[in-house]
């Protein structure tokens, strides 16, 4: 379980200040806990503190002030490879790549072992079939939804207890969505995963146990999506793809 307790992100409203001036709270006291095994949809506006708050549970931005806990234990001064040796992995919404590495490579160091056996059962769960995949460079010339598989299937390696992805279909095609909705819902039920994703996509809220609404970089709203449709009826929350600006997009929910 990953507990937040009145944690509060701030930066320099004028970056030209070093500190010594004013001050942006981005995320202002925010206590929440993320029970084992869930899954939880966190929603809301653009610059509302998504994003942010997911940071700062890996350890990628580090708290203003207060703590964050998991099973109990005090990680707020814990580093990012801290972090993850203590079971808490990151998607990101771009997808890092590597040249000059493998897919082979980076799943093994993942893995923590180069059995071929193991490697093959893991890229099963994502849905590759083909060995050959093993051996694609980590490049440029890979498609957003081969980089994306090759992301959770590195995640999935490490059989973590709280996984976190921040808006995971950014730069796929709409009929990778369901699959990998699929894929992350099967992880947290035979896994037991903590699983949180950051998202503004229908398929991943509908997916979810409990939706966290940030708003202005506090929760506005947490629960079931059926109590939180009126909100995102107002927000313009897209099915598929960013908040919409007009009536016209028929993916809305409205």
């Amino acid at each position: 379980m990953i507990e937040l307790k009145n944690i509060r992100f701030s930066v320099p409203a004028d970056e030209a200040s070093n500190g010594g001036g004013p001050v942006r709270t981005i995320i202002d006291d925010v206590s929440f806990s993320f029970e084992q095994g869930k899954f939880y949809g966190i929603t809301g506006p653009n610059g509302g503190g998504k994003t942010t708050l997911s940071k700062l549970i890996m350890g990628i931005n580090p708290i203003t002030s207060g703590s964050i806990l998991l099973d109990g234990q005090d990680i707020t001064a814990l580093s990012i490879t801290e972090r993850a040796k203590a079971g808490i992995a990151y998607g990101f919404q771009s997808s890092a790549r590597f040249k000059g590495t493998t897919f082979r490579d980076l799943l093994a160091i993942a893995a923590g072992t180069d059995d071929e056996m193991t490697l093959v059962k893991i890229i099963a769960r994502v849905g590759i079939c083909s060995l050959d995949f093993l051996e694609k460079p980590v490049d440029a010339k890979l498609s957003g939804g081969e980089i994306k598989k090759i992301e959770l299937a590195t995640i999935i390696a490490r059989n973590p207890k709280v996984a976190i992805y921040d808006e995971p279909d950014t730069g796929i095609d709409l009929w990778t969505i369901g699959p990998m909705v699929d894929l992350l819902k099967r992880e947290q039920k035979e896994k037991g995963t903590t699983t949180i994703v950051v998202s503004h996509n229908r398929a991943f809220l509908e997916a979810a146990d409990v939706i966290v609404m940030v708003r202005n970089g506090r929760i506005a709203y947490t629960g079931d999506l059926t109590g939180a449709l009126p909100i995102l009826d107002d927000l313009s929350v897209c099915g598929y793809g960013d908040f919409c600006e007009g009536d016209s997009n028929a993916g809305c929910f409205r």
